[in-house]
């Protein structure tokens, strides 16, 4: 009769109701890349710099409508700028006169595209210049509402006169106008930078397909 030890071998059969995990057998396939995260929504940013610039701009006219209408102009910075009320009946530096309700179904019909695209919208320079441009879209389109004599036919409240009185040394503009020329200005110089509004790059897309043909 033997006196040593008995050695159990361990258990190593699988319960019977243990299901197995197809994906700890299924081999990694590194040629599929990652799908890129795409950066946050910025339609916050578009409707926060809007109303700023907005406010900025009724405040703006509504000051000068009260202390300088009628009044001779006033020079400010040496005379780099000249500060005056014209009312402008034409679109963004007394250009268009005589299409006042033109222009503004034109603006309400801008106003309309950058709300609309605004919901797709990732890229935070993207965000800035649409919300200038939806800030003097609206400012102006304002005017044309509210302002004598009113139903789209409003004139639009001008008081920047650059370099001399009255429009001689360059333009009479406002705020709006201003915010419109600045977001366009910075829309542009983000396309020609390849940046698009989703917050990708058109570089980055070109990439992606050659890779994805090759």
């Amino acid at each position: 009769m033997s006196t040593e030890p008995s050695h159990s071998e361990p258990d190593t059969a699988a319960p019977a109701d243990a299901v197995p995990d197809p994906a700890a057998d299924a081999p990694e396939n590194p040629e599929v890349p990652a799908k890129p995260l795409l950066p946050k929504r910025r339609v916050g940013w578009v409707f926060a710099v809007a109303v700023v610039f907005w406010a900025i701009d009724l405040v703006t006219k509504n000051l000068v409508v009260a202390n300088l209408e009628g009044k001779e102009p006033v020079k400010v910075l040496g005379g780099l700028i000249y500060l005056q009320v014209i009312r402008n009946p034409g679109a963004a530096f007394s250009m268009a006169t005589g299409m006042t309700w033109v222009l503004a179904l034109v603006a309400l019909a801008v106003v309309i595209a950058i709300v609309w695209l605004s919901r797709r919208l990732r890229s935070i320079g993207w965000a800035i210049g649409l919300g200038l441009v939806l800030a003097g879209a609206t400012g102006n389109l304002t005017d044309r509402i509210f302002r004598a004599p009113g139903g789209l036919q409003g004139h639009v409240v001008d008081f920047i006169s650059a370099f001399a009185p009255n429009g001689r040394g360059f333009a009479i503009f406002n705020i709006a106008d201003s915010a419109i020329c600045v977001g366009g200005a910075l829309i542009v110089l983000l396309s020609l930078l390849g940046k698009d509004y989703d917050g990708t790059s058109t570089k980055d897309k070109k990439e992606a397909k050659q890779e994805e043909q090759a």
